[in-house]
């Protein structure tokens, strides 16, 4: 079972593709963890957990 598919090969065991639609929920999700991150230390700093 490959990992990443590349969009020319013609095979149906993978994980991800490599194409704009995976490119583009990698980055989104990368960024709601960041987001998510920053509340995170914001509400400790705010609540003096830190």
């Amino acid at each position: 079972m490959k990992f990443v598919k590349e969009e020319e090969e013609e095979r149906r065991d993978y994980v991800f593709q490599k194409d704009a639609k995976t490119k583009f929920g990698a980055k989104f999700i990368i960024l709601i963890l960041i987001v998510l991150v920053g509340a995170v230390v914001a509400s400790g700093i705010h609540f003096k957990w830190f």
